[in-house]
């Protein structure tokens, strides 16, 4: 069955926007009584029957919902420095929503060689894959922050950040974390975070961490931790 993204939802009785309702009648040649599913973002999963349709709107009626759709039992935030070639930071996102991550932060560190993101097209990529996968719940995307500021802001959980510094202590995720938790871990630029940035870290109550024993590309290495955070509370 075919899949909507409807954060605005709040009846129902629901319009699609008008690109949403070109793709339903002109691409995909839905009809007149036909179903759809509707997903808000926010856990809600609704199935909608065409009601109403013309060139430009398409109308639903929802005709059954369920809330909680998918509900985790834990809060990944991954805070990832852009990556050179875009595209990378794109594979991660659509990934990693794949798999189950909830909020997202592009950090500019020291070694960035990406310093601006377009966060209206990785906020896309997300959607895309929101709607690939039928995930209920659309992971956040934070607007692009640097380094230092983001060491500032408050969070309740685990705190992690994963480095390449070879005469580091490093432990693995799980020797660190319980499961049920909210978890940030940190994931730096190609060139790793520079000594001052993971200097920084420690003295705000982050726990080095190791993702194996080769070095890992920036997107790699935040799809590792993704994968084994959800892995921990499977």
């Amino acid at each position: 069955m075919h899949i909507f993204y409807t954060p605005d939802l709040d009846s129902d009785v629901f319009t699609l926007s008008e690109e949403e309702s070109r793709h339903c009648s002109k691409v995909l040649r839905l009809s007149l009584g036909d179903h759809v599913h509707l997903i808000d973002g926010k856990g809600g999963l609704f199935e909608a029957e065409i009601s109403a349709i013309n060139k430009k709107n398409v109308q639903l009626k929802i005709v059954h919902k369920q809330s909680d759709f998918g509900k985790r039992n834990h809060h990944l935030h991954i805070a990832i420095a852009p990556t050179k070639n875009i595209d990378r930071l794109e594979w991660f996102l659509e990934k990693a929503t794949e798999i189950g991550i909830d909020e997202v932060t592009p950090i500019i560190c020291d070694r960035s060689e990406r310093r601006i993101v377009k966060e209206e097209r990785l906020d896309k990529v997300i959607t895309s894959a929101v709607k690939q996968s039928m995930t209920a719940y659309h992971p956040k995307l934070n607007p692009a922050i640097t380094f230092s500021e983001f060491l500032n802001q408050d969070f309740i959980g685990a705190r992690l950040i994963a480095h390449c510094m070879a005469d580091a202590a490093k432990q693995s995720i799980d020797k660190l974390v319980t499961p049920h938790q909210s978890y940030l871990i940190l994931i730096g630029p190609e060139g790793d975070f520079s000594p001052a940035e993971l200097a920084n870290a420690l003295e705000n109550g982050f726990n080095p961490v190791t993702l194996g024993n080769t070095r890992l590309r920036t997107e790699t290495a935040a799809l590792y931790a993704c994968f084994e955070i959800n892995y921990i509370n499977r």
